[in-house]
């Protein structure tokens, strides 16, 4: 097994009044070297954006986007013609292709939203731009795996032109999980949400990650109850 610790403290940080944001890798203004992606994995970025506020509309291309809110409310429209409001519990993929223009805003005048927006090169270059979301029920990820992302249109969760899984799981104190790898030859993002956990000995807190490659299988043990996100990719893409 071959691992990499990402600390919360050692993420990019970006405050810009209505938005604050910390980034997994190198993005915007933020950059290190030694963080430009991982595999496939190119964006993880831990928002935050107060009321009212939001992104104007801004194009992107040959990229596959993927928003998880934590708390609060997103609205989202795009030249597509989808206008959508979605909030925890929920995940929204946009698969740029060719080229879309969209807008993100929190909803909500009074109240924060907190969300993790994705971004993962796609396989496929210039395909038909394409806009999706889904409702997951949260008890699905009770001390086991919920699959909300996977290559397969047919498989649960949503979608993307890419060889890449998500799951989501909230695990009790002291419970164990096993990862099993999908792909011979992908690697996993774990990111600890909230809560604390154990990989390979590294202990993890809140927001705390750790990039795994060369393994078929691995156990996490939870030493709190945990908040989780794995984010499995090809590494050669």
């Amino acid at each position: 097994m071959k691992t990499k610790v990402h600390r919360a403290v050692d993420r990019g940080y970006a405050n810009h009044g209505w938005l604050e944001a910390n980034h997994s890798f190198s993005f915007a203004s933020w950059y290190n070297p030694e963080k430009i992606n991982f595999g496939a994995l190119r964006v993880l970025n831990d928002d935050r954006i107060v009321g009212g506020a939001g992104f104007p509309k801004h194009p992107h291309n040959n990229m596959e986007i993927i928003t998880i809110p934590l708390s609060g409310k997103l609205e989202h429209e795009d030249s597509l013609g989808n206008k959508a409001q979605i909030a925890a519990g929920e995940v929204q993929v946009m698969s740029a292709g060719t080229g879309v223009t969209h807008s993100e805003y929190n909803a909500s005048e009074n109240e924060e939203l907190r969300l993790f927006q994705i971004w993962i090169f796609p396989n496929k270059q210039n395909v038909s731009p394409r806009y999706g979301e889904l409702q997951l029920n949260l008890d699905d990820r009770d001390n086991r795996l919920q699959q909300i992302l996977s290559p397969n249109p047919d498989d649960d969760g949503v979608w993307i032109h890419q060889n890449a899984w998500m799951y989501m799981s909230n695990l009790s104190k002291e419970k164990e999980l096993t990862y099993i790898m999908n792909n011979k030859g992908n690697g996993v993002f774990v990111m600890v949400i909230n809560g604390e956990i154990i990989i390979n000995d590294e202990i993890l807190g809140a927001r705390d990650a750790i990039a795994i490659e060369c393994v078929d299988s691995f156990t996490i043990r939870s030493q709190q109850d945990a908040e989780l996100l794995f984010i499995e990719v090809p590494m050669i893409f």
